[in-house]
């Protein structure tokens, strides 16, 4: 697992990545027609913008750097990452903030359940930073933020994307025990990749939590993501397709990885449409309830739309017995 040692003296500015600072400059792909998008700037974005920053909210839209904000904050779905703005996970794909993260804010859960209330959202995706400085990587607060959600706005349904507890004993019993709609945790990309890409986590960790969520609540929908583009094989996605559905996992996301700056990882390919298109019709074939496939495809993207589906998707295989 990586640490990050704070030893700035007080008051010093901080670098976003201290970890990358020091890395050589990586080649910046020009972009293809298919990745681009516009500029924000409808009045209904500014009011999203708006209804975030009255409540003192962190979204990853914007520290992510997600290049659906402006179609998604015009539609006011906005996704909340509480537990602050700084991580102590140190990936390489990651534009968030690492270092070393301030106290949770207690006020934290109020505020983002008075933000879905404003926002009228039928269903909200709540993620966070990874904090592997708190004893139970934060699951207490995400079981608070549903509380509080579930008490201010009782129809809303509610996705949740989680850090992987990785040596957080009894923290996703916690969290699964507060019945979120759908728990997310992605695993961003190939086995082979991950000691480059997402040096603190462990593959099969990740994939045995979201087995372990079906485990404790066969209702709940599991879901995860990947990247492509970053150097996979073809056969190393469709090996990770089949681990998922051996874990019961019901939504497969498959998106292109963008590189937020040259000190991250480097692109390697921008994969084309029809590959996304083929990525989506094998997942089907092999028993994803529901996938999501496209070079803008993200994690909580057309979520609410998604949930819907979801469900639909769950009541015909239901029926077919």
């Amino acid at each position: 697992m990586v640490t990050i040692v704070d030893t700035l003296k007080p008051g010093a500015a901080k670098p976003r990545h201290p970890e990358k600072a020091h890395r050589p400059d990586t080649p910046v792909l020009r972009k293809p027609e298919w990745i681009r998008v516009k500029a924000p700037g409808s009045p209904v974005y500014a009011e999203t913008k708006q209804i975030v920053r009255d409540n003192k909210l962190v979204t990853v839209c914007e520290e992510a750097g997600c290049p659906n904000i402006g179609e998604c904050w015009t539609k006011k779905h906005a996704t909340m990452m509480i537990m602050g703005d700084t991580c102590t996970r140190a990936c390489s794909f990651c534009n968030v903030k690492t270092g070393l993260p301030a106290p949770l804010d207690a006020e934290e859960p109020e505020n983002v359940a008075n933000a879905v209330a404003k926002l009228g959202l039928r269903h909200v995706v709540i993620t966070s930073v990874d904090r592997d400085d708190l004893a139970d990587g934060g699951a207490q607060h995400f079981v608070e933020v549903i509380e509080a959600i579930r008490r201010r706005s009782p129809d809303t349904t509610i996705e949740i994307l989680t850090p992987d507890f990785l040596r957080k004993d009894g923290a996703l019993e916690k969290v699964v025990a507060a019945r979120p709609d759908v728990f997310n945790h992605n695993l961003e990309t190939v086995p082979r990749l991950y000691l480059n890409i997402r040096p603190g986590a462990r593959y099969f960790h990740s994939l045995r939590l979201l087995q372990r969520v079906k485990e404790l609540d066969p209702t709940i929908f599991t879901k995860s993501g990947i990247m492509v583009g970053l150097g996979e094989a073809r056969d190393e996605v469709l090996q990770v397709m089949d681990d998922m559905r051996s874990a019961q996992i019901d939504f497969l996301t498959v998106g292109q990885y963008l590189q937020p700056t040259r000190k991250h990882a480097a692109i390697d390919r921008f994969v084309t449409p029809d590959e996304f298109k083929s990525y989506e019709t094998i997942a089907r074939s092999k028993g994803f309830l529901l996938v999501s496939a496209s070079p803008l495809t993200r994690s909580s993207y057309h979520a609410d739309e998604d949930f819907a589906r979801l469900r639909d998707a769950r009541s015909a295989a239901l029926m077919r017995g």
